[in-house]
């Protein structure tokens, strides 16, 4: 059967010519079966029950029932691991979506200079791209020697989205450790040097390492995730806001681990909560300048990262990766792109201290 992008058109034109039109009221004792496509199996719920089938999709197609509803389909993905942290885009597959295959720009930051830090690949990536399709110059940042391929081929995409977008500038690649502040500086002053104001501050770049258990945590490893995800987000907004002016903007990411906790990644979860109280404090303290602070917390997306900490010795979790939120997939990082155009552009005027939750359906308390 043909599948692309986690759809599957016969099975689909299938499910379309036996679905109820309104699956809200089915007809009397009808039985309604809800599916969902997961990975190499199919989990049907028949009211009380439920079956896992592992056989073919067309013979399931054929199963004699007079409603079917499809909740969600998840993204069939092989199994991969990437030994080298923080992970490169382009060994990845499938390649995470960045474009935004679907997006309508429309100028929305025309003229403005963005910073956006672990722009490479990623989340960092599909920010790039949105922003300069909607006229903003990017700039951001990367691993030297580890990310050298995914920052020449998001340069190549910057340029190639530019002449839609209309910026004013070229985009600019930096390498950098941002866990020290000195590096910070450097990143801030080089983008200073060339575009002379910086209007948008996106602290995105972060690492994650899974441990199962808080005795192998090691304090070099809890420090480094630290510098990495939450100390350079405080080094680079102290050395950027000289230079950012009433209008200005920062977005950072934190995650939707900082919401409901992860087992495996203490760490990591706890800079994310750093990050949220980060981001309501310094709205509270910036307000007065009039620079929103705002945050992204995005859930399971399909990014380096993952196979480079999740994959590492356990390739086989990459087949299902996502697949426990509600809508039964990992996002993709164009999906989320997009809330962060939304709290760097003006429709985003009266937001500041709040946090935007692209998830999935996962349920949490902002």
């Amino acid at each position: 059967m043909h599948h692309r992008n986690g759809h599957y058109p016969s099975l689909e034109a299938s499910l379309a010519f036996r679905s109820s039109p309104s699956p809200s009221k089915p007809p009397g004792n009808t039985p309604t079966i809800a599916v969902v496509i997961q990975v190499n199996s199919i989990l049907v719920l028949h009211r009380t029950r439920t079956f896992l089938l592992t056989s073919d999709l067309e013979s399931f197609v054929n199963f004699s029932c007079s409603r079917i509803y499809v909740f969600a389909m998840a993204e069939f993905r092989p199994a991969q691991e990437q030994s080298q942290h923080p992970g490169e885009e382009h060994l990845m597959d499938p390649v995470p979506r960045h474009h935004g295959t679907n997006y309508k720009a429309a100028g929305k930051l025309k003229g403005k200079i963005a910073l956006v830090t672990g722009g490479d690949s990623g989340i960092g990536r599909a920010v790039g791209v949105l922003f300069t399709r909607e006229g903003a110059t990017v700039a951001f940042t990367y691993v030297k020697g580890a990310e050298e391929k995914d920052a020449v081929d998001t340069i190549n995409l910057l340029k190639q989205y530019k002449a839609e977008g209309g910026g004013e500038g070229e985009p600019l690649a930096i390498p950098c450790d941002l866990g020290f502040d000195e590096q910070c500086k450097k990143v801030v002053d080089k983008v200073v040097e060339k575009y002379g104001r910086i209007d948008i501050l996106v602290n995105n770049a972060a690492e994650q390492h899974v441990v199962e258990n808080i005795e192998d945590l090691q304090p070099e490893q809890l420090e480094r995730t630290f510098r990495t995800n939450i100390f350079s987000q405080f080094y680079l907004v102290r050395h950027a806001l000289k230079h950012m002016k009433e209008g200005s903007c920062i977005i950072n990411t934190t995650s939707v681990n900082a919401f409901k906790g992860n087992t495996t990644l203490l760490d990591y979860t706890s800079t994310k909560g750093a990050i949220l109280a980060f981001t309501r404090g310094l709205a509270l303290q910036l307000v007065k300048r009039g620079i929103r602070v705002n945050a992204v917390a995005p859930g399971p997306i399909w990014t380096p990262l993952i196979p480079a900490s999740m994959g590492q010795g356990s390739p086989e979790k990459m087949k299902s990766f996502g697949s426990q939120c509600p809508m039964g997939r990992a996002g993709e990082p164009e999906e989320i792109a997009t809330a962060y155009v939304f709290l760097a552009s003006e429709d985003s005027s009266y937001f500041t201290g709040q946090t935007l939750h692209p998830n999935g359906g996962i349920v949490v308390n902002a």
